[in-house]
């Protein structure tokens, strides 16, 4: 029997189906590279402290220097490691030669060396959020003399 709406039904449901972030990388690199740079949040905590977020090396150091008023929030500290590791994860792709957004199978996010070293900025964010340490500056200081 040839049920042809059937046929249809199912070009539209697999037209509609989420694409994994790994081969948005490959795709479209800029546009991830755009999405992963928002980090909506640490930009406004930044600019309610006066710093603003211009995907510079010594923005990372004016973040090292804010009051880590997020701690007292439980609901915001997940969200602002987040965001701190993906900026920290843009200015070095922005900045360091052969830097590039590669993704885990796991979808996470890293930044992929010239020389094939992965860094788990995210984690590294989540680290800085919690503890203050390291400080992001370091970070970007020690990844980009590899």
């Amino acid at each position: 029997m040839n049920m042809s709406f059937l046929d249809k039904w199912r070009k539209r449901q697999q037209a509609h189906r989420s694409v994994p972030l790994a081969e948005s990388v490959r795709a479209d690199p800029e546009s991830v590279v755009e999405l992963l740079s928002e980090c909506e949040l640490l930009r406004a905590q930044a600019a309610t402290a006066g710093v603003e977020l211009d995907d510079s090396v010594r923005s990372l150091e004016l973040l090292d220097q804010l009051q880590p008023v997020w701690r007292d929030d439980p609901e915001v500290l997940p969200w602002l490691g987040n965001d701190a590791g993906l900026y920290l994860g843009t200015v070095l792709v922005r900045t360091v030669r052969g830097a590039v957004w590669h993704v885990w199978p796991d979808g996470q996010p890293v930044v992929r060396l010239a020389s094939g070293r992965e860094i788990d900025v995210v984690t590294a964010g989540h680290e800085w959020a919690d503890t203050g340490a390291p400080e992001l500056s370091q970070v970007y200081a020690e990844v980009s003399e590899s």
